[in-house]
């Protein structure tokens, strides 16, 4: 009703809600919880770069020094010294084990001895040898390779 008492035509409407917010942007905590991912993820991939340089770098030096010497016997000589220069950082004392000794040492930990086989005869009197077939130098390489590599890059 108006003042005067005549009737009014007013017509109501519903309540309506709001829209729903945007989606974006974000809130600052989203934007937070991404940064903190993103700088975790960088960080991860700079770890796996490093330990993969360094893996490189080690892989590089043990085929460098093999490669360098002249003869069979020298190359086994070479990766006797590069074993025992690892073996320095596992137990300071190592590189003067000899013998049986020596093949154990480098065993322990690995899951099968590969040392205290063929190989390992070949390490430990290879160097000595007038003639050394190939094909057994190779297979020593690989062993030793993978034995170096594990224990410098702890």
């Amino acid at each position: 009703m108006t003042m005067d008492g005549a009737p009014t035509n007013l017509s109501l409407r519903d309540i309506h809600p709001s829209p729903p917010p945007s989606w974006w942007p974000p809130a600052h905590g989203w934007w937070l919880l991404a940064a903190v991912i993103l700088l975790a993820v960088l960080f991860l991939f700079a770890i796996h770069w490093r330990r993969r340089r360094r893996r490189r770098a080690l892989l590089k030096l043990f085929d460098d020094s093999v490669a360098a010497a002249p003869t069979p016997a020298a190359r086994i000589a070479a990766m006797s010294e590069l074993l025992r220069r690892a073996a320095r950082r596992i137990d300071p004392s190592a590189d003067t084990l000899t013998g049986e000794a020596w093949l154990r040492f480098l065993d322990r930990g690995a899951k099968e001895p590969v040392f205290r086989s063929r190989a390992g005869t070949l390490l430990l009197e290879g160097a000595f040898r007038r003639d050394v077939p190939q094909a057994d130098v190779e297979a020593l390489r690989r062993i030793a390779r993978e034995r170096f590599l594990a224990w410098m890059a702890r």
